[in-house]
């Protein structure tokens, strides 16, 4: 089969490898039907995930169709449509049965697929855990629709989850990429007074508000972002604050925009450490929160997708055969053609 495979920083390739067996009775092999292409594994290609393994099959965010299942399996049977989780979790350790699954214990618990284990930019995939990493897709949900419920929704699912997000709320996403996007489809579901998105990218502002999940686009290219909203909450500044852009000074930003006692969750992945200023910020009381996705809501997600509280469609604004991946990814890295989302088919 066709795969894209990571062999060192900077250097992918697309390449024939064998197709995956059972390993573990847990196990599911899944045919995939639709992947995409996600900025984490650019992390990768840059060398900036010192857990990828060289020589692993990249990608983590795919859905596809159940080939066959290990006799462990219970949930999932030859022929399921299933969304594929960016985590694989045991669901018996100390962390799993916290819902804390991106800290799973066990040697192929958290992000593997992708990263430590074959991941799904690939014709097929062996997914471990398959009970637990696996979701049946509602047939009212096409593929396109369910493509990115295992990582980017699943990560703004998460996000918002732990904002402490209150009705009337001023709240700020720094960064209108695809995972910001993400982010603000879920904020919008915990009723906040006012959402305000920041990039430097017009097109994609004007998609936020188009798509009515942010009501102010503020570009710091053109605009000062602080002082912008500052006006727009009587001086205060924001009640929470989402951190998706992972850019050289929006972290700095991050606090900046916040009220003193507010929330600032930081989603995104740098490739650089990040300072925090005590001193600069003392007396703001503020609250951080950061970590990786603890990606186990995908049911409710799937289901919130059904109900048309969710749609995340129109990220996909390329499609491309897995063949002229490469290509792909050359687009999607160096942001041509204004590029949000691939759709690729294997």
């Amino acid at each position: 089969m066709k795969a894209v495979v990571y062999h060192g920083v900077n250097d992918f390739r697309l390449e024939d490898r064998p197709e995956p067996d059972l390993v573990e009775s847990t196990d599911a092999i899944v045919k995939v039907t639709l992947a995409s292409i996600c900025s984490s594994d650019i992390h990768i290609k840059h060398g900036a995930v010192p857990r990828a393994v060289p020589g692993i099959i990249v990608g983590h965010e795919f859905v596809g169709q159940v080939c066959e299942v290990g006799a462990g399996v219970k949930k999932f049977k030859s022929g399921d449509r299933v969304a594929v989780n960016v985590e694989t979790f045991c669901g018996e350790c100390f962390f799993c049965k916290r819902g804390f699954v991106n800290n799973c214990t066990h040697k192929h618990g958290g992000w593997a697929l992708g990263c430590r284990i074959d991941g799904g930019q690939a014709e097929y995939v062996r997914v471990p855990f398959a009970d637990n990493g696996l979701t049946k897709i509602p047939d009212a949900v096409t593929n396109e629709a369910a493509l990115f419920t295992g990582d980017i929704l699943s990560t703004g699912y998460w996000a918002a989850s732990i904002g402490e997000i209150h009705p009337a709320d001023t709240v700020v996403v720094l960064g209108a990429g695809p995972t910001g996007m993400c982010t603000l489809e879920c904020v919008k579901l915990y009723g906040p007074g006012k959402v305000v998105v920041v990039d430097t990218d017009e097109s994609r502002l004007e998609l936020a508000l188009k798509q009515g999940i942010a009501d102010v686009g503020l570009n710091p290219l053109t605009t000062d972002v602080e002082m912008a909203i500052r006006s727009l909450t009587e001086g205060r500044g924001a009640d929470v604050v989402f951190e998706v852009a992972g850019g050289k000074n929006t972290f700095e930003l991050a606090w900046k925009v916040a009220r003193p006692n507010a929330i600032v969750c930081v989603v995104a992945l740098y490739e650089e450490p990040q300072v925090i200023p005590l001193p600069d910020m003392y007396g703001k009381n503020l609250t951080f929160k950061t970590g990786g996705v603890d990606a186990s809501k995908c049911d409710d997600i799937l289901k919130l997708i059904e109900a048309g509280k969710i749609h995340t469609e129109y990220l996909i604004t390329h499609h491309a055969k897995l063949e002229n991946i490469m290509d792909a990814y050359d687009i999607f890295e160096h942001k041509k053609e204004h590029v949000i989302k691939f759709a690729i088919e294997p």
